[in-house]
């Protein structure tokens, strides 16, 4: 087996565990209303999701750890990927806030890190922004 073959599969396997990561954010209030549906989709398609898999990451148990990608790029994309799924219906619950900042210390951010990070992002998110918008924002 040729050794990019290694990488796609744990490429594949990250990939995997962040849309369930997502699909928890999603459904941590017991339901996934149509705007988290749809996101989800989109992320499903962007992140090379099979419809088996899709079907097996929403039942109810989660089954997929959460990755820490090693760059803080990569770091900081899947956090701004995980706002995008906590304000998809324009409000951002107790319960989502806690998975919200559970994911951000998962991630590799310190606690009083995570803390600035969520905060300047409840600040600066109001749905449809760029990644590099995002990111700018962060760092100024």
């Amino acid at each position: 087996m040729p050794i990019i073959d290694l990488y796609e599969h744990g490429d594949k396997r990250k990939n995997l565990a962040h849309f369930a990561t997502l699909a928890s954010l999603a459904a941590v209030d017991g339901e996934v209303n149509p705007k988290e549906k749809a996101i989800l989709d989109r992320f499903a398609f962007k992140l090379d999701i099979t419809d088996a898999e899709y079907k097996e990451v929403m039942k109810k148990e989660n089954k997929y750890p959460i990755e820490t990608p090693h760059s803080g790029e990569k770091r900081l994309k899947r956090l701004f990927e995980f706002f995008q799924m906590a304000f998809a219906d324009h409000s951002v619950d107790e319960d989502q806030m806690r998975l919200i900042e559970k994911y951000a210390v998962a991630l590799g951010y310190p606690s009083k890190d995570a803390e600035r990070i969520i905060k300047k992002s409840f600040d600066i998110f109001e749905g449809k922004i760029s990644f590099e918008s995002y990111q700018y924002l962060l760092d100024h």
